[in-house]
């Protein structure tokens, strides 16, 4: 009963279902004030029956009702529909940039074949035109669900267009996936945070050269580093540099806390460890290798656009083979 209580407590405070709880405590009234007056008389107890049953019927529909939206929501707080991407160049100079910046494509397209928004918040490119570093906001159904076992090194083994003996090149390039959850744990304290205000680089006319609009963020603690540069106002860079510093120490923290419990860590495929390389992209032998499946695809040019289902297919079938709560 005090569990019950404490159900519906919940189910009154939460936007979403407070309007049902209401429903509910007025029929809890009905079905009290029905069963005094079935006490004191005996014929109104016979006639009371049936609309006492229908009274527990709309109560069960109702609690039912509540439960689906709150267990729904709390789904959608494990595999938020926003996330933050970042793609970072590793070992292979240019060539790696190049790597990131067709990965980047990669994830656009696919983005795009999902319904998805894909918007870009900060790049630093080198002189090639490669993305020695990139950041983007992806929100759409399922997002973090499909895409959260991308986050690692990513290898590339192909015959740069710049290199005149045919010699073959290794890149790498890592990728992170930070969800954006509506709901955190983490407090960021603004006093820990400096803010940083620039001149945003890059098209955008006079506005862009004249107004600093690019925004830095250093959360002094953990040294971690936010830019954002994509917006043309300083408060919509500044909101989402916010954002993404969220994202990124509240992904810090709860990696620390799956190191920390094993059998959590286990469940992971491939621990989702960023220093871990995870996946090959072999362009001369068209082929696509996932290490931490252990399994190979073809058609390596459909899969950098975007094709990229039949692998997040394929991690969503191991994943609940080793008894992972997968579901929608």
């Amino acid at each position: 009963m005090e569990q019950q209580e404490e159900k519906l407590q919940k189910f009154k405070n939460n936007p979403k279902t407070a309007f049902l709880a209401q429903s509910y405590l007025e029929l809890l009234d009905q079905e009290g004030e029905l069963e005094k007056l079935m006490e004191k008389d005996r014929e109104m107890a016979e006639l009371g029956k049936e609309e006492r049953e229908q009274i527990i019927d709309q109560k069960n529909s109702l609690w039912k009702q509540m439960e689906d939206i709150i267990s729904k929501e709390e789904r959608e707080e494990d595999f938020p529909n926003h996330i933050i991407l970042e793609i970072r160049a590793g070992a292979g100079g240019d060539e790696a940039s190049l790597f990131a910046e067709d990965l980047s494509e990669m994830y656009r397209r696919y983005a795009e074949i999902k319904g998805w928004s894909f918007n870009p918040l900060g790049k630093s490119l080198n002189s090639l035109g490669g993305y020695k570093e990139a950041s983007f906001e992806l929100k759409g159904q399922g997002a973090y669900r499909d895409l959260r076992f991308e986050t690692g090194v990513h290898r590339v083994q192909r015959i740069p267009s710049t290199e005149k003996s045919g010699r073959i090149h290794t890149s790498t390039a890592s990728v992170a996936i930070m969800p954006v959850r509506k709901k955190t744990r983490l407090i960021i304290e603004p006093s820990e945070v400096d803010v940083e205000f620039a001149r945003s680089g890059g098209a955008g006319g006079q506005n862009v050269n004249k107004v600093e609009t690019a925004v830095q963020l250093t959360h002094r603690p953990t040294g971690i580093m936010v830019h954002c540069t994509e917006e043309r106002s300083q408060h919509k860079n500044r909101e989402k540099a916010w954002s993404i510093l969220q994202a990124k120490l509240e992904t810090v923290k709860r990696e620390q806390e799956a190191q920390a419990e094993a059998q959590e860590r286990r469940q992971q495929i491939g621990r989702a460890d960023r220093s871990e390389k995870i996946r090959t992209y072999n362009i001369l032998q068209d082929r696509v290798t996932d290490h931490r499946l252990q399994k190979s695809w073809h058609g390596i040019e459909d899969i950098l656009a975007g094709q990229l289902q039949p692998l997040i297919d394929a991690y969503h079938q191991e994943f609940e083979q080793e008894g992972g709560d997968d579901q929608e």
